[in-house]
């Protein structure tokens, strides 16, 4: 099992029992954060059996209708996730505290409240660090948050995002919990509520912008893109060799596009053992390359 199947499975576990935790803590405290993390987990539950269909559909073979594979799939799946982020935790969240507001409701049994999140912050912190070590082999030296933007597999950082914004909510439910025993005031449990609807339309937006980005087509990072202009042009036959255009079909499939011009002296014989030589040599180089489009200008 690769390291990123590993993480999302995990996840997955962890959020169906804190899931179950914090409803029954839920419907015994009446605290509308608590249900809006149980929600959270609901959501994140979900969201981690989309991300393994994503990843299962896209490694089917081509076929005559989809003759680039499908690679894509993955793409289509995470922004499936993000907008049940923004919306099914999100926005729901935000109206479930809303109508606390209006409608008061004080809180009973608030100490299982408060062993349910320490409980969850422990299961979600586990998870948070196998997905932070699963993402920092990708990551390498860069900020997080230049990780996520230049990442081209959305599946290596949703769970780190996800596992983020459940630690910080629960830590919100918590705060919002000990505001309403201290004061008697049920209206800060509500705001509770709005403040973890809010944390996770900001996850579903990050999330969405990223994936939309993959979805309409990206390039392939500029070093992979160098490179391959540095391995063309160790042929003396070939006079210019512009830069390449490269589109991620899926998160290790990569279409290139290069252009280059042979001197006049190259006869056809050496022509087409140069283009099989830097087929060949492109491939070894960067694997993820599945297809390589050469023209001659």
């Amino acid at each position: 099992m690769k390291a990123r199947d590993f993480t999302l499975y995990a996840a997955v576990a962890a959020n169906v029992a804190i899931a179950i935790t914090k409803f029954i803590a839920a419907a015994l405290t009446g605290s509308a954060s608590m249900f809006s993390e149980a929600l959270h987990s609901v959501v994140d539950t979900g969201d981690g059996l989309l991300v393994l269909l994503g990843l299962r559909l896209s490694h089917r073979p081509p076929s005559p209708r989809h003759p680039y594979g499908h690679g894509l799939e993955v793409y289509f799946w995470s922004m499936i996730v993000a907008m049940s982020i923004f919306g099914m935790g999100g926005v729901v969240s935000i109206y479930e505290g809303i109508d606390r507001l209006r409608h008061p409701q004080h809180l009973g049994a608030v100490t299982w409240g408060y062993v349910v999140l320490g409980c969850s912050f422990v299961f979600e912190g586990i998870s948070w660090l196998i997905s932070m070590k699963s993402f920092g082999r990708v990551r390498g030296r860069k900020s997080l948050w230049t990780a996520i933007k230049q990442s081209k597999d959305p599946t290596t950082f949703v769970v780190v995002l996800e596992d983020s914004a459940a630690l910080i909510g629960i830590a919100i439910a918590a705060a919002c919990l000990a505001l309403t025993k201290l004061t008697h005031e049920p209206r800060f449990d509500a705001a509770g509520s709005i403040l973890i609807g809010l944390l996770l339309v900001t996850s579903g937006i990050v999330l969405g912008r990223e994936t939309w980005s993959l979805m309409i087509g990206e390039s392939a990072s500029p070093s992979l893109v160098d490179d391959i202009q540095r391995i063309a042009r160790q042929r003396t036959e070939l006079a210019e060799v512009q830069k390449p255009r490269t589109l991620h079909l899926g998160p290790d499939h990569i279409h290139v596009d290069l252009d280059v011009h042979a001197h006049a002296d190259v006869t056809a014989q050496q022509l087409g053992e140069l283009l099989h030589w830097l087929e060949n040599a492109v491939h070894e180089a960067h694997p993820e390359v599945q297809r390589l489009s050469i023209r001659l200008v």
